[in-house]
């Protein structure tokens, strides 16, 4: 709810701004060229999708993006709701840096609005908790993001973490040599979130707010001296 005020309240006329002057000044990688709407409409498409693309890798790969980003990725449990578990702070950045890729790429704001909306039904097909058939989910990440496909990059495996990145094509990964899947045996032990995030006091609104303010592994030793100072207790008694 947080988020979505945010983006409608602010972001949204910000990016319409943007997206007018760009389109009155001809400003923009796709202004350049002449070529009829449905073929500016593609290519806006992709250039976005790219972006994302780009954007979700920076955030993993970028210790400071990645305490923002790493709220998304403690959900335990993925599913639909976990396709909105965002920081307000990545939220914030992510709408931001879109101001100057839209101006940059010359985009409308039609585009953009076109381009959410597809992405938005993929998003959350592949964090929804449902299996399909694996020859669909075979056929479907030829193309976009499939469930199986995004389910690896919320394995608590690091190298299955950095991997998949894609938001809507599934051929940014293919492309930058960052795919990853596993076979069907592999899914059976696939795990969901991250390992130091496991206390249930972090899946309170008020701590993943907190989130990306922590330092973990002073958590983590605050954690080891209360159970050795209970042990100890414990062996004396």
């Amino acid at each position: 709810l947080v988020n979505a005020l945010a983006v409608s309240l602010v972001f949204v006329a910000l990016w319409a701004v943007t997206a007018e002057w760009s389109w009155q000044e001809s400003f923009g990688l796709l202004h350049r060229f002449e070529m009829g709407i449905i073929a500016h409409g593609i290519l806006a498409v992709l250039l976005l999708d790219a972006w994302m693309y780009i954007w979700h890798r920076m955030n993993h790969e970028i210790p400071f993006f990645w305490r923002f980003h790493r709220v998304h990725h403690s959900d335990p449990s993925m599913d639909v709701t976990t396709a909105s578990r965002f920081h307000i702070g990545e939220i914030v950045f992510s709408s931001l840096l879109r101001i100057p890729i839209i101006a940059l790429l010359g985009i409308h704001l039609g585009e953009l609005l076109l381009y959410e909306t597809i992405a938005f039904g993929v998003v959350q097909l592949h964090h929804a908790d449902i299996g399909l058939p694996g020859k669909l989910d075979l056929m479907l990440r030829t193309v976009i993001v499939s469930p199986l496909m995004h389910k690896v990059h919320h394995s608590r495996w690091q190298p299955e973490t950095d991997s998949n990145y894609g938001s809507l094509f599934s051929f940014w990964d293919r492309l930058a040599r960052s795919f990853r899947m596993r076979d069907e045996e592999g899914f059976k032990t696939l795990r969901i979130g991250l390992d130091e995030f496991d206390d249930p006091k972090y899946e309170t609104v008020k701590n993943i707010f907190k989130l990306p303010f922590l330092d973990i592994r002073r958590e983590a030793s605050k954690k080891r001296d209360k159970d050795s100072d209970r042990n100890d207790k414990a062996d004396s008694a």
